[in-house]
């Protein structure tokens, strides 16, 4: 499914996003606008400029051993239906892996923190080591997961930039969440995130 096209500016600034940004675990049911999840995908992992092969994430002799996957809940984005969906980064598309909504079973896989369940998607940020162990030996192991933490935070400051929010999870059993979502045994998870509209406190 092509996506509507990432924009390169903003109304929030990025001091302004750091400054504010928060792990949030509370989201309201509202679903997410295309052109925010185009945004978000692309600040994760899009490519940064055009005709080159270079993404928006600093990777280690560019050697991008990382996958992204978002799972998105029934109603959790306009337009798309409820699923596992893989991000194509060079032509800034989703292709569908599994059609349902696993957000429950991915909680649970993440050692029940149910709360994930409740945001509209979930990023699923993945490494596949010997794109990067071929070149690094096992230091690669080390760059894939600092790549990890690059993606994140692009994606905490794109999301505060939305007037949204995000969470973070590294607690989870790495067998069950591949076989809960249904991706490639050779994609390794190395962080979740659930996004959505912050749950303001009354």
């Amino acid at each position: 499914m092509k996506l509507p096209q990432p924009l390169i500016k903003g109304k929030v600034s990025i001091e302004e996003a750091i400054k504010s940004r928060r792990t949030i675990r509370s989201f309201t049911s509202e679903s997410l606008k295309q052109e925010h999840f185009s945004q978000l995908l692309w600040a994760a992992q899009g490519i940064a400029e055009e005709g080159d092969f270079k993404r928006s994430a600093p990777s280690a002799g560019a050697l991008y051993p990382m996958d992204l996957y978002v799972l998105i809940g029934n109603g959790g984005v306009v337009g798309i239906k409820e699923g596992v969906y893989h991000y194509e980064h060079m032509h800034h598309f989703v292709s569908l892996v599994y059609r349902g909504d696993l957000r429950a079973e991915l909680a649970e896989a993440a050692l029940s923190q149910m709360w994930m369940a409740a945001a509209p998607l979930n990023f699923l940020i993945t490494a596949e080591y010997d794109r990067i162990t071929g070149k690094y030996g096992k230091r690669g192991l080390r760059y894939a997961m600092i790549e990890a933490g690059h993606i994140g935070q692009n994606i905490f400051l794109q999301a505060e930039g939305l007037g949204l929010g995000a969470g973070i999870i590294g607690a989870f059993n790495d067998e069950r969440v591949i076989r809960k979502t249904k991706i490639p045994p050779s994609h390794l998870p190395l962080l979740i995130m659930p996004v959505g509209h912050k749950r303001h406190k009354v």
